[in-house]
């Protein structure tokens, strides 16, 4: 993490956080054996139109964008989604710091959602060691099942 610097990304970096996407997400699609998951058929317009509503953050090694992670508030909660790491920069801890960082971002939030997939379970170790907990499940398709975590702001800290 000494060489890795975490900002707000731009919309002009719009597709370089796409391509980055792609990358993430393939053992995902992998995982499911599904490569028509929702990231990885994004395209750079839908993006870059997420822009104007999210907060986007990027994890940055070398002027490379390594990790990315969006967010945006509706009501009292802060809903987050496709955190990435660059498979070559995993368990290094820019995820973690990622979510740290987009957290302290929306100090009125009264809770966080975000979800990820019920076989994805590095990634759900991740979110219960940040504090978030289970609470729903739902069918993405035939093939995908995701679990939906939140973490209550009393829960933070």
């Amino acid at each position: 993490m000494d060489n890795i610097s975490i900002m707000q990304a731009i919309p002009e970096e719009a597709s370089e956080i796409l391509a980055l996407q792609k990358v993430a997400y393939q053992s995902e699609a992998n995982l499911y054996d599904d490569s028509f998951i929702p990231p990885l058929t994004q395209t750079l317009s839908e993006i870059k139109a997420e822009f104007a509503t999210k907060i986007f953050l990027k994890a940055v090694c070398v002027d490379r964008i390594v990790g990315s992670v969006r967010a945006l508030l509706d009501s009292d909660t802060c809903l987050v989604g496709r955190l990435i790491v660059h498979p070559d920069y995993q368990r290094q801890g820019i995820g973690t710091h990622l979510m740290e960082k987009i957290e302290t971002l929306f100090p009125r939030a009264e809770r966080f959602e975000l979800f990820t997939g019920t076989r994805s379970i590095d990634n759900i170790r991740l979110y219960q060691k940040l504090g978030y907990c289970r609470y729903r499940e739902e069918d993405l398709s035939s093939r995908v099942r995701i679990v939906f975590m939140e973490k209550r702001q009393a829960n933070m800290g």
